[in-house]
């Protein structure tokens, strides 16, 4: 049973004969903010490039998440997944890779979702938070991080510059794509996009060397791993190696994340209001 009356915007998607049992605890030990929260963060796959990642629904009924999260798969490919497990299609899709965002038309309306917040910047030490997908976790619920806001950040793309907060929290792969929360209110100030790596450039490069472009110096033959449609690939030695290394490389803690402004979001969403109708 809720602690208290759901929010409104679950009223559709809370029925006790198929919301999970852990969905349930959750929303139990949630406040009223938290729950809307949840309810409004899916779970985002891309099976043909075998990816998953955060999306979150705003209000207008278009989902949101990371351009790096979606550009393997069509609109109609991507499955989203809520915390009552229910199934999410989609029938368009519109991508902006500098920015690192898309903007998602679900087939069928969805009820509640999340208000863009204030453009105003937030300030230092604003404690802030996250629902999302991290690392191994597929839900069905989305579990919560917290943080506090460091710095800003530019990052250059094309002809642009995109506005980006840093973050002290534990934002892992999985995340992207995830609603960034004022703390206490939960207003939407931002979309996870990204962690801090200890490791330099060179590291990455040795990585996707030895996982994706296989020299055939090693033996061949001995490994497998599932593919989206049930399928088994087999790997090289190397392969393995370096899709070890790549395990060890995303899965390393480090406290400092970044998210995308607010104000990017607003503006991309303004510039496609006709193409999403």
């Amino acid at each position: 049973m809720f602690i208290g009356a759901p929010p409104t915007c679950c009223q559709q998607e809370t029925k006790a004969e198929t919301m999970p049992a852990s969905t349930h605890w959750l929303l139990d030990a949630s406040t009223v903010a938290q729950r809307h929260a949840i309810m409004s963060v899916y779970l985002l796959i891309c099976p043909r490039a075998n990816v998953k990642g955060t999306a979150f629904l705003l209000s207008n009924g278009i989902m949101v998440s990371n351009w790096h999260v979606v550009s393997g798969c069509s609109a109609e490919e991507l499955i989203a997944s809520s915390s009552s497990g229910r199934e999410v299609k989609f029938a368009k899709m519109i991508t902006d890779a500098d920015r690192d965002l898309a903007l998602l038309r679900p087939v069928t309306t969805l009820q509640g979702g999340l208000v863009l917040g204030n453009d105003g910047d937030p300030p230092l030490e604003k404690r802030v938070s996250t629902w999302g997908f991290p690392l191994m976790y597929n839900g069905p619920a989305p579990l919560l991080s917290i943080g506090y806001v460091a710095g800003y950040s530019e990052e250059r793309a094309g002809n642009r510059t995109v506005k980006h907060l840093v973050i002290n929290g534990a934002f892992n792969p999985g995340n992207s794509g995830g609603p960034l929360l004022e703390e206490p209110e939960n207003k939407l100030i931002g979309i996870v996009v990204a962690k801090y790596h200890l490791y330099p450039p060179y590291v990455k490069e040795t990585i996707e060397t030895l996982a994706y472009k296989p020299r055939g110096g090693f033996n061949s033959g001995r490994f497998s791993i599932p593919q989206p449609d049930g399928t088994q690939k087999t790997l090289m030695d190397d392969q393995v190696i370096g899709l070890m290394l790549e395990e060890f490389y995303k899965t390393t803690q480090v406290m400092i994340g970044e998210a995308i402004s607010i104000g990017e979001l607003k503006e991309f969403l303004a510039s496609k209001e006709n193409e999403l109708r």
